[in-house]
């Protein structure tokens, strides 16, 4: 690979399923916060506007919290990786990075650190089947071109 190559990879399918629920959490929130009329049963208390406005409200939050899982990327050059998870970002150096995994069974790819810490890359999941293969192999490009020795054990 070139100097200049950059890698810049999302993954697909989860940030499919992500935006398709979270908008038809919005919505059945919506019909229901717009149906919330008249008493509350057997109680003294009533629905008001507030109620409804509040119901669309917590769909909307609920949808945000649902966003999140689209915020994954992985980004990598010459220099070194970029991750940036669900909660947490972590910008590495080639040189403190041991491989970069895909092990078998697991649903995301990692990156294996010298001090043995592994750091999960949601962006490249299983179920994107050969996008995710083709991420690996270029990360894996990109840190051998970096020409990091791995060390012995000793």
């Amino acid at each position: 690979m070139s100097d200049s190559a950059v890698v810049r990879l999302r993954p697909r399918r989860i940030r499919k399923t992500c935006w398709a629920l979270a908008a038809a959490v919005v919505v059945l929130f919506t019909v229901v916060g717009t149906a919330l009329r008249g008493p509350t049963g057997d109680g003294m208390g009533t629905f008001q506007r507030g109620d409804q406005f509040a119901m669309i409200g917590l769909g909307v939050l609920i949808a945000a919290g649902i966003l999140m899982f689209t915020r994954p990327w992985v980004e990598a050059d010459a220099k070194g990786v970029r991750i940036r998870n669900v909660l947490g970002s972590w910008d590495l150096p080639w040189d403190v990075v041991r491989s970069v995994r895909f092990d078998r069974g697991s649903a995301w790819a990692s990156v294996e650190l010298h001090d043995d810490e592994l750091i999960p890359v949601l962006a490249l999941q299983v179920v994107d089947k050969e996008h995710a293969v083709e991420g690996v192999r270029a990360l894996r490009a990109l840190h051998a071109d970096a020409g990091v020795s791995t060390p012995t054990p000793g």
